[in-house]
């Protein structure tokens, strides 16, 4: 029996732009995605893959059609039990990496944390964190004092600090140089294997989606292929 981490059936999303315009970015998308699988998602602009990670990180929700994360329907939560949601269940990786940049690097990480509420020994799991991606004798860094690469692992590391059931990269190489993608694309990598997270990587590099386990296609606001 299958473990779906992720379970989107007949999603439909419509922006309306103006009384008379209606965009519709998500046509009744389904797919699913079982736990500790590595999945690279592609597609050219305008197919509604950005819509489809909003959905999924709980940024934003569907028209209609259903969401589970995790096990848990969340396609018609509002507010604040989103944002509960997307806290515990989802950590982000950014192409900009999006660090606080007067902040050491362990303030960076120990952020999600103080937004959780009962969980204790932040220092330390935010720590342990860093040292998970090799930045152990970088914790008192600020931004502006690490390379491309190190801040991104700064932003893995703050993405892993709350355990997340998934773990959704976007463009995670777009700003880094050849050697610090490929570094940073092992380290997802090596991650998701030693602690069965599983990964998301939204990308258009043919090299970094050939990583994955499975390459998941949208166009038109569907899937049009999912490849082993």
């Amino acid at each position: 029996m299958n473990d779906w981490v992720i379970e989107a059936n007949n999603l439909t999303k419509v922006y309306k732009m103006g009384k008379d315009v209606e965009v519709h970015a998500l046509c009744g998308l389904s797919m699913k995605i079982e736990r500790g699988e590595v999945v690279a998602i592609m597609g050219p602009s305008g197919s509604g893959k950005s819509t489809l990670m909003n959905i999924i990180g709980c940024l934003d929700n569907p028209t209609s059609g259903e969401y589970l994360l995790d096990g848990q329907r969340v396609s018609t939560l509002k507010g604040d039990q989103l944002a509960t949601i997307r806290n515990r269940k989802v950590g982000f990786v950014f192409q900009s990496f999006n660090l606080l940049p007067r902040a050491s690097a362990l303030t960076n990480v120990e952020l999600p944390l103080r937004y959780t509420a009962g969980v204790r020994n932040r220092r330390q799991r935010a720590l342990a964190a860093l040292e998970a991606v090799g930045l152990s004798d970088r914790v008192h860094h600020r931004p502006n004092e690490l390379s491309g690469g190190q801040q991104q692992r700064v932003a893995i590391a703050r993405s892993l600090v709350n355990e997340p059931a998934i773990l959704l990269a976007d463009e995670p190489t777009g700003n880094l140089d050849t050697r610090s993608g490929k570094e940073i694309i092992d380290l997802l990598l090596t991650l998701n294997r030693d602690s069965g997270t599983t990964l998301i990587i939204v990308t258009h590099a043919p090299d970094v989606a050939e990583k994955a386990q499975r390459i998941i296609r949208i166009r038109d606001g569907v899937v049009e292929s999912s490849e082993q």
